[in-house]
């Protein structure tokens, strides 16, 4: 099993410069550190108008920053966002094939269809297409990249033949994979020949059998690109720390933190909800009341990775065993924890639990193989 990290960059009030600022520059210091240690990705999301919650509104800035300030570490877009309203196809194609050529051929495409209304309303995107977009982008998308020119007619957009350029510095083209929140689109994932990121953290008892769902309907796929690329991804939190007590008592600071931030991703599709983003339930368990007895409080999921390296490596170990090729793992939340902490605790995770684990990732397999 291999590690990486994902961000959200999240930033605390005020948004002033030095604060937006200081946000980026230490999550490219983490990176940085992070290859060093031996993780093997960063992904960032793609998120707009959340305040606090994400500044990630340009993924491929952030992650050329990295990329050009690593050599080694693989640079992931988790997501590339594939509504018309956002992103013509064509752009996505010329912007992930360019950050490729930059990083030496080391770009993970990652996409979705958003998941909040607040960010769909805000581009006026037609909420009940973004699946049907989002598989259209991903099928057209692979085909700019391995065609000197493409044309398309599609029922989302329509391009005349042109060559889209640059074309990726992998052949035939970076690795493709999708988002996961919603129960069934890991499904959808096997049955593309894509990689599931799965950003819905919970339980690893409960996510055991949809991974092996997952690897069931992979074999099966009739995949987008010229390759099949079986692998899982699971994001996840980290704070390693020798004391084990204090180490939870830190996650759980950075789970409540985050969790705050994360009512506003639902608040709009719980009181308006539509065909493709009904209502969910989920407003009381993402913001809960801070006040309230810890009776009432949830714990945090049993699969995060709060505690000290012994408890991790157990924990990380019950993920390998049910299948998980990659932990993905979030390691800040509105820069609650000072900076060197989070330093800190990368250095140990990468020391004494790291080393512990396999760094043999699957790898793409072709459609012709």
């Amino acid at each position: 099993m291999e590690f990486g990290l994902i961000y959200e960059l999240s930033t605390p009030r005020p948004f002033t410069r030095e604060t937006q600022k200081a946000v980026y520059e230490n999550a490219i210091e983490q990176v940085v550190l992070a290859e060093q240690l031996g993780f093997s990705s960063v992904w960032c999301v793609e998120h707009h108008f959340l305040e606090e919650y994400s500044h990630a509104s340009c993924p491929e800035m952030f992650l050329t920053a990295v990329a050009r300030a690593t050599s080694r570490i693989r640079v992931g877009f988790g997501i590339a966002t594939c509504v018309p309203a956002m992103h013509h196809p064509i752009r996505w194609a010329e912007k992930a094939a360019f950050l490729d050529i930059l990083s030496g051929g080391r770009v993970e495409f990652g996409t979705g269809r958003s998941s909040t209304w607040n960010e769909l309303g805000g581009f006026d995107a037609v909420i009940d297409d973004t699946k049907k977009t989002w598989d259209e982008y991903i099928r057209v998308i692979p085909q700019m990249w391995m065609n000197e020119r493409y044309g398309y007619q599609g029922q989302f957009h329509r391009m005349p033949e042109r060559n889209v350029l640059p074309k990726p510095w992998q052949e035939p083209h970076p690795p493709m994979w999708v988002a996961v929140t919603a129960a069934g689109t890991e499904l959808e994932a096997a049955d593309r020949g894509m990689g599931a990121l799965i950003l819905s953290i919970a339980e690893v008892e409960r996510c055991a059998p949809r991974i092996a769902a997952y690897r069931e309907r992979v074999k099966h796929a009739k995949p987008v690109g010229a390759f099949v690329n079986e692998q899982i991804a699971i994001a996840n939190w980290l704070y390693c720390h020798p004391d084990n007590a204090l180490a939870k008592q830190r996650g759980e600071e950075l789970v409540g933190t985050f969790g705050y931030m994360a009512g506003q991703t639902i608040e709009v599709s719980e009181a308006y909800p539509a065909n493709n983003y009904k209502a969910l339930g989920l407003l009381s368990a993402l913001r809960p009341d801070p006040n309230a007895p810890d009776a009432q409080k949830k714990p945090p999921e049993s699969g995060l990775c709060f505690g000290s390296p012994a408890q991790l490596i157990e924990t990380c170990r019950r993920w390998e065993e049910a299948g998980a090729d990659q932990l993905v793992f979030m390691v800040q939340a509105r820069e609650h924890l000072p900076q060197q902490d989070v330093l800190e605790s990368l250095k140990l995770f990468g020391r004494e639990v790291l080393p512990h684990f396999s760094r043999q990732a699957r790898r793409p397999v072709a459609v012709n193989a």
